[in-house]
Protein backbone atom coordinates (compact mmCIF):
# COMPACT_ATOMS: atom_id res chain seq x y z
CA UNK A 1 0.00 0.00 0.00
CA UNK A 2 2.89 2.19 0.73
CA UNK A 3 4.20 1.85 -2.50
CA UNK A 4 0.84 2.61 -4.01
CA UNK A 5 0.81 5.52 -2.02
CA UNK A 6 4.28 7.02 -3.13
CA UNK A 7 3.51 6.18 -6.56
CA UNK A 8 0.59 8.21 -6.90
CA UNK A 9 1.91 11.13 -5.06
CA UNK A 10 5.57 10.82 -7.06
CA UNK A 11 2.56 11.17 -10.21
CA UNK A 12 1.58 14.26 -8.30
CA UNK A 13 4.72 16.35 -8.09
CA UNK A 14 4.68 19.55 -10.49
CA UNK A 15 0.26 19.06 -10.36
CA UNK A 16 -1.94 21.74 -7.81
CA UNK A 17 -3.06 19.88 -5.10
CA UNK A 18 -5.50 20.21 -2.17
CA UNK A 19 -4.10 19.44 1.58
CA UNK A 20 -6.51 19.46 4.46
CA UNK A 21 -4.99 19.38 7.33
CA UNK A 22 -5.73 19.16 10.78
CA UNK A 23 -8.00 21.63 13.02
CA UNK A 24 -9.92 21.73 9.31
CA UNK A 25 -7.36 23.86 7.41
CA UNK A 26 -7.45 23.68 3.49
CA UNK A 27 -4.17 24.76 1.44
CA UNK A 28 -3.57 24.74 -2.55
CA UNK A 29 -0.75 24.72 -4.26
CA UNK A 30 2.18 22.63 -6.69
CA UNK A 31 3.52 19.89 -5.19
CA UNK A 32 7.41 19.97 -5.00
CA UNK A 33 8.80 17.67 -3.03
CA UNK A 34 7.10 14.86 -0.20
CA UNK A 35 9.29 12.41 1.61
CA UNK A 36 8.56 9.12 3.86
CA UNK A 37 6.85 11.11 6.61
CA UNK A 38 4.69 13.47 4.39
CA UNK A 39 5.96 16.25 4.77
CA UNK A 40 5.63 18.26 1.42
CA UNK A 41 6.56 21.31 -0.02
CA UNK A 42 4.19 23.11 -1.88
CA UNK A 43 5.02 26.45 -4.49
CA UNK A 44 2.31 28.91 -4.72
CA UNK A 45 0.32 28.10 -2.27
CA UNK A 46 -2.86 29.35 -0.83
CA UNK A 47 -4.60 28.96 2.25
CA UNK A 48 -8.93 28.57 1.57
CA UNK A 49 -10.60 29.62 4.35
CA UNK A 50 -14.03 28.80 5.28
CA UNK A 51 -16.14 31.58 3.46
CA UNK A 52 -14.24 30.84 0.23
CA UNK A 53 -11.61 33.50 0.09
CA UNK A 54 -7.93 32.84 -0.60
CA UNK A 55 -4.76 33.99 1.11
CA UNK A 56 -1.28 33.52 -0.56
CA UNK A 57 1.17 31.92 1.16
CA UNK A 58 3.82 31.62 -1.57
CA UNK A 59 5.93 28.28 -1.04
CA UNK A 60 5.33 26.34 2.26
CA UNK A 61 6.75 23.45 4.45
CA UNK A 62 3.84 21.23 5.76
CA UNK A 63 4.92 18.94 8.41
CA UNK A 64 3.01 15.08 7.79
CA UNK A 65 1.41 15.04 11.52
CA UNK A 66 -0.79 17.91 9.94
CA UNK A 67 -1.78 16.42 6.84
CA UNK A 68 -5.20 14.46 6.64
CA UNK A 69 -5.47 13.80 3.02
CA UNK A 70 -4.21 15.15 -0.42
CA UNK A 71 -6.05 15.52 -3.45
CA UNK A 72 -5.19 16.76 -7.08
CA UNK A 73 -7.54 19.99 -7.24
CA UNK A 74 -9.05 21.68 -9.52
CA UNK A 75 -9.33 24.77 -10.26
CA UNK A 76 -12.05 26.51 -12.52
Amino acid sequence: MAETAHKILSDAIGQIVLVRLRGDRDVRGRLRSFDIYLNIVLDNAEEIRSDGTTRKLGTIVIRGENVVLISPAEIK
